[in-house]
């Protein structure tokens, strides 16, 4: 667990509500500092791939909004976007390592358009089972030491009945996250069967992997 004010800065690159509760979760104070880009044309064949150039470009563009040389000579900031995807269990197979969109039977998922889409998402994990892999990004501003890594979870689901899909689809936020998946919604959570791996990891930010990647950043610093 973080001490409550640590000797450096953190800016989360990331407008996601789960992530800013896992941050503080952490013990972490932070401003929050969102990409902007569009994530939909940047295109990679394997979702390990792509949610490692994802994550490399939110931090790309909001290093390009930074007044770099304000931070080198202050105290330490660090700068930490990610990216998740969640892919299943047959296409999991093939790869080896991932980091985190969503995939279901070969096809990479990202945030649904439609209600359609939204739909097919959620029916698809109804009765079913799939690994989200995150990637996280983390950059010293003051060192320029840039560090990152990715972390594994799976998730088993019971039925998801209709009626629940529905809701979540009117409710709207299904559309603001990869695949449609919002683990700790409290509608879906009841259906969750079990997480093999840290549910942290499934929202959206791997506490155990996010401490380990700031402790590198700052390896090169004394205090």
């Amino acid at each position: 667990m973080a001490i409550s004010q640590p000797p450096f800065k953190i800016i989360l690159g990331s407008s996601s509500v789960a992530r800013r509760q896992i941050l503080l979760e952490m013990g972490y104070e932070f401003e929050i500092r969102t990409a902007g880009i569009n994530e939909k044309a940047i295109r990679k064949e394997k979702p390990e791939e792509l949610v490692t150039v994802l994550a490399k470009a939110k931090a790309d563009a909001i290093l390009s909004r930074l007044e770099i040389t304000d931070y080198r000579d202050a105290e330490p900031t660090l700068l930490i976007t990610s990216d998740i995807c969640s892919t299943e269990n047959t296409f999991l197979q093939q790869l080896e390592e991932k980091t985190l969109v969503v995939v279901h039977e070969g096809s990479i998922r990202e945030k649904p358009t439609t209600q359609e889409e939204a739909r097919q998402f959620l029916k698809g994990y109804s009765g079913s089972h799939i690994t989200t892999v995150n990637y996280v990004h983390v950059i010293n501003l003051k060192t320029g030491k840039t560090t990152g890594g990715l972390d594994k979870a799976e998730v088993y689901f019971y039925q998801i009945p209709d009626e629940v899909i529905q809701n979540l689809i009117k409710e709207g936020i299904v559309f603001n996250v990869a695949g449609g998946l919002l683990l700790e919604h409290p509608l879906i959570l009841p259906l969750v069967e079990a997480v093999i791996g840290a549910s942290d990891s499934v929202m959206g930010l791997p506490k155990a992997l996010t401490e380990k990647l700031i402790q590198e950043a700052l390896t090169e610093e004394e205090f």
